[in-house]
């Protein structure tokens, strides 16, 4: 991939690493001035992600990419397929919500929930008297 920097340098390499930063490590590196008269060959370079103008990556290696994201795609299952969705209670217990809002295993309305005191409750003395 080439790499132009705000100052005019340009780093031609193979890309290693990329972080959030856009900081890039590349290898095989040729770097070509600003006036494209002078030419270094380096075995490997960090580039920092602010000083980068532009990226060129080669149109083979984003058909490539796209490719493969395509076929990892194809292997998955159609969006919504396999886990429920919703409240529906096809296939579950009458009620369709489960466990949660102050529903036990069982589907009854109990203590455990997330308000205060009480038996099961959380904080206060929990039912307990206290001498």
């Amino acid at each position: 991939m080439l790499v132009e920097l705000k100052n005019g340098e340009t780093y031609n390499g193979h890309l290693v690493n990329c972080d959030t930063w856009m900081n890039i490590h590349l290898r095989e590196v040729i770097c070509t001035s600003k006036d494209g008269d002078k030419f270094w060959r380096m075995p490997e370079c960090y580039i920092r992600g602010n000083t980068i103008k532009y990226l060129r990556v080669p149109d083979e290696v984003i058909d490539k990419v796209q490719e493969e994201t395509s076929k990892s795609r194809s292997d998955r299952r159609p969006p919504g397929v396999g886990r429920g969705r919703g409240r529906g209670d096809i296939g579950a217990k009458p009620g369709g919500r489960g466990i949660g809002r102050g529903q036990d295993d069982s589907g009854s309305k109990g203590g455990g929930g997330r308000g205060r005191g009480g038996i099961g409750g959380k904080g206060g003395n929990k039912g307990m008297v206290l001498a």
